[in-house]
């Protein structure tokens, strides 16, 4: 690693890319909008608080920077302290001021995969697995782990969003995408290289995020229903 470099890149942040970048979050259960980058930075992705953007100058390293008013920045420094030095996860080399540079990790999104008609071999759902165990064994607990925050490239899989990693509620978000992958996917998608358009699958995003709450409330309920019901008859 290039101290040098890093520190020149940190420079631009502050001099070429904070003063005229414009970001928002409108929803929080949206990706972020960059409404204006500066020349020559370029987009390489987006959450539902931070996007991810690097500039050509600099190809072995991205700047993520939250959106004003996003919380989670502390938080995210502090789980990539815990994970250290993994091949599957990135890792932080600069936090400040709202913004983190980390080693960029090369690939294609699962959630591009499908779109694009891409093979996703058994190995990238194993290698996610076993990073994802050493998280926990980190004292983390993996979360919000979906389609668009882990990739693949050259067949191995990788974990490109550890943000949610301090959240110790339970999140069953990365076994319904295996079940499907194993369910569906192999299959019946990799056999005839289907590809699904990218409406059709924020349309299966919002229509699995809308059933869980629903999920959750009538957990809740269920559950008040079942007290009230055994203090009835103690």
């Amino acid at each position: 690693m290039d101290r040098s470099l890093i520190n020149q890149l940190i420079e631009t942040v502050h001099q070429e890319l904070i003063p005229k970048l414009q970001i928002e979050s409108i929803d929080p259960h949206d990706p972020v909008k960059i409404s204006y980058l500066p020349h020559p930075w370029q987009k390489l992705g987006a959450g539902n608080y931070a996007a991810v953007i690097y500039h050509p100058d600099y190809p072995n390293w991205v700047v993520k920077i939250y959106a004003p008013g996003r919380s989670g920045f502390e938080e995210e420094v502090e789980v990539y302290c815990r994970l250290g030095s993994h091949p599957a996860f990135s890792e932080c080399l600069y936090a400040k001021e709202g913004f983190l540079i980390l080693k960029r990790l090369h690939g294609v999104t699962l959630y591009d995969c499908i779109e694009r008609g891409l093979r996703i071999p058994k190995q990238v759902i194993k290698d996610i697995d076993q990073a994802l165990d050493y998280a926990r064994r980190r004292g983390l607990y993996p979360h919000d782990v979906h389609g668009r925050n882990v990739m693949m490239h050259q067949g191995r899989g990788f974990v490109v969003d550890i943000s949610d990693f301090l959240h110790e509620e339970k999140c069953s978000k990365w076994n319904n995408l295996k079940r499907a992958y194993y369910w569906l996917y192999r299959p019946i998608f990799s056999p005839l290289r289907l590809r699904l358009p990218y409406f059709f699958l924020d349309i299966v995003r919002k229509s699995y995020r809308f059933l869980s709450k629903l999920k959750n409330f009538c957990d809740r309920i269920f559950y008040k229903i079942y007290r009230r019901h055994n203090k009835t008859h103690s």
